[in-house]
């Protein structure tokens, strides 16, 4: 089934192209990287599937459903900045997450919470930077959803707690959907990976399955992102 398809997508700011005519299909039951450097239009790709931003040219549906109310419910979106408010307490904001999203699972919030051991009871703004990051994640992968789609999810925590929030990932997403993750730690990423997008300019280079392109090239994503990007 396909869950994300983008036909002729274009976006300008003041007449700019940050994303130039991508076409582009995902199925379910993935896990893709979206992977570029800063400054590719990863972001602004995003932000169109999960409908903040309309396109100058082009379409996208989620499941057949153009961009609006019904796709935006098949939609869990975890931005690249923190937009919570750090003066309530973790167990209000899910509270407020039960209120607005009808297939958020409050049962899989409080667990989630309970293995990376975060206490519910306590302020958003008494946590570290990288604790504030997992309830975020925590709250979006807490929806039933269709497509997640992660904007950077790991770039701004150490190294430790990047094992954490992959495994959070892996373990809590619906069988039949499908995760968008965009970020330009590849090496970090790639171990979870089903299949890989390659964006440069606002331009798809790559769609491919993980494995294909090992198998072509002998060699890890990281080494062929590297190569094709002159990291």
């Amino acid at each position: 089934m396909t869950l994300l398809e983008c036909k002729g997508l274009t976006k300008k700011y003041c007449g700019y192209p940050a994303l130039s005519n991508v076409d582009l299909q995902i199925g379910s039951g993935h896990i893709i990287g979206l992977l570029g450097p800063n400054g590719s239009g990863k972001t602004t790709l995003i932000k169109l599937i999960a409908g903040l931003l309309a396109p100058t040219e082009g379409t996208v549906s989620v499941v057949g459903c153009p961009i609006g109310v019904k796709s935006k419910g098949m939609v869990s979106y975890l931005p690249d900045y923190s937009y919570l408010n750090g003066s309530m307490k973790v167990k209000d904001i899910i509270r407020l997450f039960e209120d607005f999203y009808e297939d958020f699972d409050t049962a899989r919030a409080y667990d989630m919470l309970a293995k990376l051991d975060i206490n519910p009871g306590k302020k958003l703004k008494t946590f570290s930077k990288g604790a504030k990051e997992k309830v975020q994640l925590i709250l979006v992968m807490s929806r039933r959803a269709k497509l997640y789609v992660l904007d950077e999810p790991i770039a701004g925590v150490d190294p430790a707690a990047r094992d954490y929030i992959l495994q959070t990932i892996l373990s809590n997403y619906e069988e039949d959907a499908s995760i968008l993750i965009s970020t330009h730690l590849v090496s970090d990423i790639e171990k979870i990976l089903d299949e890989v997008i390659f964006i440069r300019n606002g331009s798809i280079l790559t769609h491919a399955s993980v494995d294909g392109l090992r198998q072509q090239g002998g060699r890890s994503i990281d080494t062929i992102f590297r190569e094709v990007f002159k990291c």
